[in-house]
């Protein structure tokens, strides 16, 4: 496994700075969190990561969600 230096956390940093460590995972799909100097765990972007298998109703849900967030406000609009 090929980890990009740029996404390495520590276990400290993840449990103090969780939401830094998120932004990571936002920017570069994925971060990878070590404990005592080694590659504990991986927070995945679930919406990037090429690895995980979705059904369609779950697809559906994710590209909804995306379409609704960027056009907010004209659905807001409209429902006026």
């Amino acid at each position: 496994m090929k980890i990009d230096t740029n996404t390495i956390a520590s276990m400290t940093e993840a449990n103090q700075n969780f939401s830094r460590v998120a932004r990571i995972a936002d920017c570069y799909g994925e971060a990878v969190i070590f404990k005592n100097n080694r590659p504990k765990y991986r927070l995945v972007d679930l919406e990037q990561d090429s690895e995980l298998v979705l059904t369609d109703d779950e697809k559906i849900d994710v590209v909804a969600k995306r379409l609704l967030n960027e056009y907010r406000p004209a659905f807001l609009e409209l429902a006026k």
